[in-house]
């Protein structure tokens, strides 16, 4: 095979994890791979977009959250900067509303990082070659669940569903900005969007509404 060939076949990757450990040990798994070559990594949202507009990489390798804003919320922006990337969401995230929420935004694939050694390589090539891949014990739980969804009814935005989280367990806006890396005013308007979207006004009535809807236990 001449160079041009090999090139052409090689899966060209960007990295996007908010820990620097993280991102090396990714990079050295999947570069332990043959055809396979991590062509940036990056910490934040907007590095993310940045950098995969600049590189326009085969597969981004995502994580949901970092610092600079929603990933989630970011996925049309990404795709808008590089329509060819497909996007692999690697998370912690086990959660089926958040898998829908990366699928329906345009990710082709889902991997827990609990189960990345055995199924990242997978999911990318999948991936790259325009087909779908999700965790199997996430899969199964999406499949088992009704056809309504039993998280929050309200359209709330993943973040939207971390702030409120936060906001039950009783932490002020400035914890919950300094754990999410966002600034306080973000926070505060990640909050009025949220009273505004559950028609609740006072602290009392979203730890309610947290609970009716399994997002935090007593």
């Amino acid at each position: 095979m001449d160079a041009s060939a090999q090139d052409a076949s090689t899966i060209r990757i960007v990295l996007a994890d908010d820990h620097a450990v993280v991102r090396r040990g990714l990079q050295l798994l999947l570069e332990a791979e043959e055809g396979f070559e991590v062509v940036a990594s990056v910490g934040d949202v907007e590095a993310t977009v940045r950098t995969t507009r600049g590189h326009k990489p085969d597969v981004l390798v995502l994580d949901l959250n970092m610092p600079g804003g929603s990933s989630l919320d970011a996925i049309p922006d990404i795709l808008e900067a590089s329509p060819a990337t497909k996007i692999t969401v690697l998370t912690m995230q086990n959660e089926p509303a958040f898998a829908r929420r990366a699928l329906g935004a345009g990710a082709l694939a889902y991997v827990l990082k609990e189960a990345a050694d055995d199924e990242l390589v997978t999911a990318v090539r999948r991936a790259a070659a325009g087909e779908t891949y999700l965790n199997p014990q996430l899969g199964a739980r999406m499949a088992a669940e009704p056809a309504q969804p039993t998280g929050p009814p309200d359209d709330l935005s993943p973040r939207e569903v971390e702030v409120l989280r936060l906001i039950a367990l009783g932490h002020t806006n400035a914890e919950i900005a300094e754990q999410l890396y966002l600034s306080i005013r973000t926070v505060e308007s990640h909050r009025a969007h949220i009273q505004q979207k559950l028609r609740r006004s006072s602290r009392a009535d979203l730890v309610r509404y947290a609970l009716d809807h399994g997002l935090v236990e007593l």
